[in-house]
This record gives C-alpha cells, sequence and structure tokens, in this order.
C-alpha cells in the first residue's frame, strides 16, 4: 500500500491548456498499464489542448461550472458529475467561460497524446 501525504504533492502549470491550468499529480501509475490520479483546476474558461488517451480517463467534477468536448459535441458540467473518455476518444475538457473548474482525473495505461488547442 502507498500513501501519497497532501503536503507531498506540488502543482506544476501545464504547457498542454489554453489559459492558466494548474495540474497536481497526486499519484503515478505503480506498475505498467497502470492508474494514475491527478488534480486539475482551470481558471476562467481555460481548458486542455485536445488529446487522447491509450487507456481510459474518467474525470470527477469537484467544483465550478466545466465542459467537456468530442469532434461535434460540447456538454457543461457541473460538482459531482462523471465523464468517462474511451481509449482513443479525441476530446478535451476545461472551465466553462467566466466560470472556473476542478476535477479529478484517473487514467490508465499510460501519457495522453497531445494535439493542437481547439477552436
Amino acid at each position: 500500500m502507498k500513501v501519497v501525504r497532501g503536503g507531498e504533492v506540488s502543482g506544476e502549470l501545464g504547457a498542454t491548456f489554453t489559459g492558466e491550468v494548474r495540474l497536481a499529480r497526486l499519484l503515478a501509475a505503480q506498475q505498467p498499464a497502470g492508474m494514475a490520479l491527478s488534480l486539475v483546476r482551470f481558471t476562467d474558461g481555460a481548458r486542455t489542448h485536445w488529446h487522447v488517451h491509450p487507456g481510459e480517463q474518467v474525470l470527477y467534477i469537484l467544483e465550478g461550472e466545466g465542459r467537456v468536448g468530442t469532434e461535434g459535441e460540447e456538454i457543461l458540467v457541473g460538482p459531482g458529475d462523471v465523464v468517462h473518455a474511451m481509449p482513443g476518444e479525441r476530446h478535451w475538457h476545461g472551465a466553462a467561460p467566466g466560470q472556473s473548474m476542478a476535477h479529478l482525473s484517473v487514467t490508465t495505461v499510460g501519457s495522453p497524446e497531445w494535439f493542437e488547442a481547439p477552436e
């Protein structure tokens, strides 16, 4: 069993985002194809670039108003909502315009492949 204390985690500014986003990697995968856990905080309208994950991704919205998008679809999300992205599903996520949003991200298998910023 591994315990990560709150004081052991530091945030970093992400390079694959539009706007200001703070990413805290809470737990790295502990084995190949294992899961990783991150806390991501988006400021006013900030969002990720388009990306795909080699495994699944689950987002749990903690606070604020957010949005998630795939090709041709954008959905508003809020506290308590859960978002599931299938392996290889091209998507983005972040805060709604004029809002901030925080979510927990659980991913499996490995790091995402990043693309351009959404329009």
